[in-house]
């Protein structure tokens, strides 16, 4: 069976060989921790990481969503302590040079209120040719996926989780009581500007396995916004893109989004997206309870406890034989529920592996040998 076979068919809650080997990420912090305990110097990053391991490959289509131009990037102030500065998204923020990874604290964000929009919304021309890669470099790609042996995705964007990063969590939090009119018409533009975005890959790849959304806009307490203004403000606007997605043959459409998401998982899916991850467990969401509520309506992505990862071997096993059974009933890829933290050893991580391949028939691959 195929990388993309088991994907799709996991998916559709058909049978498999085995589950598909996934993982999340990794904090910078933990990879650093991980070279003293034995990870190769060479591993860097999350795709380093995901070839050593041996994770499933997948292709993702090359569309640009981003702001262009982007801001300035320019460091404000660099003490010994700290360094402020403003990113391409336009925030300012501060960040401590204490040796470790951390968010950072946001000092300004770029989009205040409705009078900045008109200016912003400059930099998201859907048809600024720096969003499409060229098409000699497309009719390549085309080439490459008509005979794949793993799953094509395409990023379907964001309609709230960017504005959250443009206007900040108090700033959004106060919009959609001050300027709901205007914040309609934000999420309106998003959604039309995401679809146009992606036309030419919607007409022109037959076969896209899935698209994936991001949403960051829960804590632990629950979300930004209330469910009844996530229903007005943010399900019509889904299911719209959505039935656009669905109209090119992609059934599974998933939000990333952390936090507690249980009061709006039934308004995703009323919105299309059927597939929830990374289902951050110790952030107010249970895979087992979300399946339990919405049975084969919803698909999940991630669901292991990381916190599980830093207590050891017993909590471990203990936590992969709570989520057996829904491995077992399908429309569930189980991996860490959020990046990776530097609390866990390497070995803890090394075990957490081998116990889930183990339990769950994945094969145990072999690790790639450099760069």
């Amino acid at each position: 069976m195929t990388h993309r076979e088991r994907w799709i068919r996991t998916m559709h809650f058909q049978s498999v060989d085995h589950v598909p080997d996934q993982e999340f990420g990794y904090w910078s912090d933990t990879l650093v921790r991980w070279h003293k305990e034995g990870l190769p110097e060479w591993v860097t990053d999350d795709a380093e990481a995901d070839r050593y391991f041996g994770f499933a490959p997948s292709y993702l289509v090359p569309v640009h969503l981003g702001l262009i131009p982007g801001f300035e990037s320019k460091v404000i102030e660099d003490t010994d302590e700290y360094r402020i500065y403003v990113d391409g998204s336009g925030v300012k923020q501060m960040v401590p040079k204490d040796g470790h990874s951390t968010i950072p604290k946001y000092l300004e964000f770029p989009l205040k209120g409705p009078e900045d929009w008109p200016k912003f919304v400059e930099r998201m021309n859907p048809n600024d040719p720096g969003r499409q890669v060229s098409q000699a470099e497309w009719e390549e790609h085309k080439k490459r996926w008509a005979n794949r042996d793993r799953p094509l995705f395409i990023n379907a964007g964001s309609l709230f989780g960017w504005i959250r990063n443009w206007m900040g969590f108090e700033g959004v939090a106060l919009a959609v009581y001050d300027h709901w009119k205007w914040m309609n018409e934000v999420v309106d533009f998003l959604c039309d500007f995401i679809i146009a975005c992606l036309e030419r890959a919607l007409d022109e790849v037959p076969d896209i396995d899935g698209a994936g959304m991001w949403e960051d806009m829960a804590f632990r307490s629950g979300t930004i916004i209330s469910p009844k203004m996530f229903d007005e403000l943010l399900v019509p606007r889904y299911k719209r893109l959505t039935d656009r997605l669905a109209k090119a043959g992609i059934d599974v459409v998933w939000v990333d989004c952390d936090g507690n998401i249980s009061e709006v998982v039934g308004l995703w899916l009323k919105g299309g997206v059927n597939c929830m991850f990374p289902v951050e467990v110790r952030g107010g969401s249970d895979p087992v309870a979300i399946r339990k509520q919405f049975g084969h309506e919803v698909l999940l992505m991630g669901g292991v406890d990381k916190t599980k990862l830093i207590e050891g071997k017993k909590a471990i096993d203990a936590e992969l034989a709570r989520l057996a059974p829904l491995v077992e009933d399908g429309g569930f890829i189980p991996h860490v529920d959020h990046r990776c933290p530097p609390d866990v050893s390497y070995e803890n991580y090394l075990y957490y592996l081998r116990r889930k391949r183990e339990m769950f028939g994945i094969p145990e691959p072999r690790p790639a040998e450099g760069p």
